[in-house]
């Protein structure tokens, strides 16, 4: 295994300026995504970001690495085809409440289950953002808005807890502002065999103003990470949504498919598409 080189985060930045509301906590989720691929010290091309759509899907194009900007809900269905044909690639994947949860969330359950060496990083900030602030799965039913009046009265989405019961190998939960702190996370993640799902809060100052106080919400975790389902499922049952730190380490194998050698003679297979 080739040692890792001496990088900084600033060799994982493209010279693409990222556009983002003043005070987005993506902005920081960004730094975090650079830092912890300089703690990793690996090539930036043997990195490959894939996204899906919204806000939090821009970070392929802010870094220096391979990147795909794919459609509404699919950066699972991409990042799961990438990873089983390259499995040599650091896979990486950038998410939002929105692209993940809603058409995106069949995907989710299937990516947990499949159990596949790569890492889903979703931003959530409990609304959509880039289409002007209607209720995403996150929302609290209560949670008025021009687009749902008298909120939407419909019980949120519980991801962390949807990850460990589909078969997610490492779950976590992190603040956009904790730049370093969720660096280190995101790293351990990557590290960690198998699908690593990242939960990062970060507010929408826009559409949620009310997010700016999560920075006084979040607290660490009151127990270590386990390895022990059950009790990682009561945790997560119990949770407030703002218990920050990795909350559970699984143990499972990773689905590695067995990929034989090929020898396809193109001009056999162009035969087939003749006119």
């Amino acid at each position: 295994m080739n040692a890792p080189l001496a990088c900084k985060p600033a060799d994982y930045k493209s010279e693409i300026k990222p556009i983002w509301c003043p005070g987005c906590g993506d902005y920081h989720v960004l730094m975090s995504f650079t830092r912890a691929f300089a703690q990793l010290g690996l090539p930036p091309e043997q990195i490959a970001v894939i996204s899906g759509i919204g806000c939090s899907s821009r970070i392929p194009a802010y870094t220096n690495c391979y990147g795909f900007h794919g459609v509404h809900g699919r950066s699972l269905a991409l990042a799961a085809g990438l990873k089983v044909t390259r499995p040599d690639l650091t896979v990486v994947v950038a998410s939002g409440d929105g692209d993940g949860y809603s058409i995106g969330g069949n995907h989710f359950l299937h990516a947990c289950r499949r159990n596949i060496d790569m890492t889903y990083v979703v931003m959530d900030n409990h609304i959509y953002g880039m289409t002007k602030g209607q209720p995403s799965p996150t929302t609290e039913p209560e949670f008025d808005t021009a687009l749902s009046p008298g909120g939407t009265g419909v019980r949120p989405f519980h991801p962390l807890v949807v990850a460990l019961a589909s078969g997610a190998n490492f779950i976590a939960r992190c603040f956009s502002g904790e730049v370093n702190e969720t660096a280190d996370v995101l790293a351990e993640a990557i590290r960690h065999p198998g699908f690593s799902f990242v939960e990062i809060l970060s507010p929408c100052v826009t559409f949620r103003p009310d997010e700016k106080n999560w920075k006084d919400q979040v607290h660490p975790a009151s127990v270590g990470a386990t390895a022990d389902q059950g009790k990682a499922a009561r945790r997560l049952m119990t949770d407030d949504g703002f218990n920050i730190g990795i909350l559970y380490r699984g143990g499972r194998t990773p689905y590695r498919p067995a990929v034989a050698a090929t020898n396809i003679d193109l001009s056999e297979l162009e035969k087939d598409f003749e006119l």
